[in-house]
């Protein structure tokens, strides 16, 4: 902790940043808890993504064991051509959304291909968009966790750090202050009793001459 001023001017100074400290907190503390309740709507939301992808991927080895034939081939049937994402500010903090994902099939002959290929083209269809919003929800997870952890660390520095050691400051000073204000009227009464000594001392000379010349007079 910085070397403080023991004075009056830095006790006011130490003062104004308590005061600063103590309102900032409590918004910040709002932030982190909203931060929070982000944070687990994206994870959760990421979990489901997750969760679809299992499904679909499963429904695609249940429904259709032919893929593994060799003479149809269904490579490249569904392309991404556009992905469109969009920022959201969600408490303070930009994360990414998508908008819009826009696929293109690879034209195909429906006598060519057999009739299982248009389901495995709208299952496919299904898996890329699960895909891409799943990436993008990695990163809007990561963003909002990286602020909450941001936050975090703010909440503790205001709460564990700077205040407890601004009120350590400020008692510091006061009782520096305080002994500085008794040893002032110590020195006071000191010198005040030295004068009055002083007077006295002066009075009794002045008394014991005022009596040598009253009896020489005699």
């Amino acid at each position: 902790m910085a070397k403080v001023a023991l004075n009056k001017s830095s006790l006011n100074k130490e003062k104004r940043s308590l005061k600063t400290y103590n309102r900032y907190l409590p918004a910040l503390e709002l932030k982190r808890q909203q931060l929070m309740a982000e944070r687990k709507k994206a994870e959760e939301a990421l979990a489901e993504t997750q969760s679809q992808l299992v499904d679909i991927e499963r429904l695609v080895r249940e429904q259709l064991p032919m893929l593994a034939r060799e003479d149809v081939p269904v490579e490249e049937l569904v392309r991404v051509t556009n992905i469109t994402l969009i920022d959201e500010n969600i408490v303070g903090t930009a994360v990414p959304r998508v908008k819009n994902i826009a696929t293109s099939v690879k034209p195909y002959s429906d006598l060519a291909k057999p009739v299982w290929v248009d389901f495995l083209v709208e299952q496919l269809q299904q898996m890329v968009r699960l895909r891409i919003e799943y990436q993008v929800r990695v990163l809007r997870y990561k963003a909002l966790d990286k602020a909450t952890r941001t936050t975090s660390q703010r909440v503790n520095l205001f709460s564990k750090v700077l205040i407890p050691q601004t009120q350590k400051s400020i008692q510091k000073i006061q009782i520096y202050l305080s002994d500085q204000d008794r040893a002032n009227v110590m020195n006071a009464k000191l010198s005040k009793g030295k004068v009055l000594a002083q007077e006295a001392r002066m009075a009794k000379v002045r008394e014991q001459a005022a009596g040598e010349v009253d009896f020489n007079g005699h």
